[in-house]
């Protein structure tokens, strides 16, 4: 891959990189056709991290099919295809990690200790080794986008961090790998989140300014779904994650994280004044 991306780089060609952990779905080839558009060369990542799982369990369920993946970018003009084996991107002996403070304290970083500590430091391998004009994420994972592009700006990248809108199913799911792994029930009352989140928008629209009573619609909409498991919900910054009293000037987020089963879900819509 150092060598593919110099040669690259060597003929002056612009380079897109698509960082996933497999098990694509119409999501990540939005993300995809977005790096085609804007760029020579089309890299697509396919690695399931293990630092940036505190759970065991969800690591070793979380689905995988290279072959199926790699069959499937054949029809979406990819140049080329990176999945490393564990020991090229942690050798023996690894012991380097990156933190991003301040972002990664809320949120998934609450819920999930050591989360974002993996994300930071594979996405920094993963930029390092290539070393792309620009990185292409989506807008499901905002935090992890919020993380990324202050890494980069933190560390003197020259990657261009390109955010997508979530792709969701016609329920409103958002698409996620993981949701391969709901029962076709649970697939189906899933659809509350968005739902939540829709009606949250709508009230924040028709002039709802207090954050509390915008999370409070959101819990009495997704707790009254009996499958559903609340992790968390909160009315933050967009920017900077942090929590607010009231919605503002500034661009708002609500963010919600959400158990059917075994399987955690996270989902999120902005609000405020630049929507």
């Amino acid at each position: 891959m150092f060598s593919i991306a110099r040669k690259l780089r060597r003929e002056n060609r612009t380079i897109a990189f698509v960082p996933t952990m497999g098990s694509l779905h119409e999501g990540h080839l939005e993300l995809i056709k977005q790096a085609r558009q804007m760029s020579d060369a089309v890299i697509v990542s396919i690695f399931v991290n293990p630092t940036q799982f505190n759970d065991r369990a969800d690591l070793e369920r979380y689905p995988r099919d290279l072959a199926g993946d790699a069959a499937l970018l054949a029809d979406y003009d990819v140049d080329y295809i990176f999945a490393p084996e564990l020991h090229e991107i942690y050798p023996d002996g690894f012991a380097t990690y990156i933190y991003v403070e301040g972002l990664t304290d809320s949120l998934e970083g609450a819920s999930r200790p050591g989360h974002f500590r993996g994300v930071a430091t594979v996405v920094t391998i993963l930029l390092n080794t290539i070393r792309p004009d620009f990185a292409v994420f989506g807008q499901k994972d905002a935090q992890q986008v919020s993380v990324v592009k202050r890494l980069t700006r933190d560390l003197g990248f020259e990657t261009e961090i390109v955010s997508v809108p979530t792709v969701r199913e016609p329920s409103g799911l958002a698409l996620s790998s993981r949701n391969s792994l709901l029962t076709a029930g649970e697939r189906e009352r899933a659809s509350v989140i968005y739902r939540a989140l829709s009606e949250a928008k709508e009230a924040a629209s028709a002039g709802q300014r207090n954050a509390s009573k915008l999370a409070e619609m959101v819990t009495k909409t997704v707790s009254a779904e009996p499958l559903a498991n609340i992790d968390y919900i909160a009315v933050v910054d967009a920017d900077a994650l942090e929590p607010i009293e009231k919605i503002g000037d500034r661009e708002a987020m609500i963010a919600i994280a959400v158990r059917f089963g075994e399987i955690r879900l996270i989902d999120n819509v902005k609000i405020g004044k630049r929507q």
